[in-house]
């Protein structure tokens, strides 16, 4: 069971700040405007159903995509780890400004939209890219490739690992988008920035010990060949 919980906390602390459920309510609530408490929980339930099944597909079709284009694993390592640390480094330096909670605005878009109007959008582009943007498919990729384990076991042990991470993701974007007003109301986006500045870090960190990993693998062949 170690390599099940080794990878839960390994893809759920990779993919949420990607994911990113709490600053995402914010830009949920600012897309759909003010609507009934019942809708906003039928729109979180599809928004997470969508996000567990696009995962899924990335996790099972992701290595076949890999083998066919002639790509190692340790290839896809060291380069999604990079861009996982750069993306880490990325919201480590962003500022306040890309958190919107304008009341106004929120309050206008309640008039011009309506509940139908965003029924048939729970996928595009509630889920991807809102939710589950590109940054997504590059960490999925990453964390399928470096889920390679020694027996057929542990890779399976692996990969459930990620998929229960993900699993968990999507009840946390469920509980943020389906109780979003109640949740602006009440944290400051000041918290919610300094929330995401330590998750980023984490990011940051795991990122640069994938692309370690990777290189780590391409250096010692070349070693051990002129030792």
């Amino acid at each position: 069971m170690g390599e099940l919980s080794n990878y839960f906390a390994l893809g759920f602390s990779a993919l949420l700040p990607v994911v990113n459920p709490l600053g995402s309510a914010l830009v949920f609530l600012g897309m759909v405007g003010l609507q009934s408490s019942a809708f906003y929980k039928v729109l979180a339930r599809k928004i997470a159903i969508n996000m567990v099944v696009f995962f899924l597909v990335i996790e099972l079709v992701g290595s076949y995509l890999l083998q066919f284009f002639g790509i190692s694993v340790m290839i896809v390592q060291l380069a999604g780890g990079i861009v996982l640390a750069a993306m880490g480094w990325s919201v480590l330096n962003q500022g306040e400004s890309g958190i919107k909670t304008d009341a106004t605005e929120v309050a206008k878009k309640s008039i011009e939209e309506r509940e139908s109007d965003w029924a048939g959008k729970t996928f595009y582009p509630l889920m991807f890219p809102m939710t589950a943007g590109p940054g997504c498919l590059v960490v999925m990729l990453t964390l399928s490739a470096h889920a390679t384990g020694k027996t057929l076991s542990a890779h399976v042990l692996a990969r459930v690992g990620l998929m229960l991470s993900v699993l968990v993701l999507a009840v946390l974007v469920y509980l943020c988008y389906a109780y979003a007003p109640q949740i602006t109301a009440k944290i400051s986006p000041a918290t919610v920035h300094g929330i995401l500045r330590v998750i980023a870090f984490i990011l940051f960190c795991i990122g640069v010990q994938i692309a370690w990993n990777g290189l780590d693998s391409l250096i010692k062949p070349l070693l051990q060949s002129h030792a």
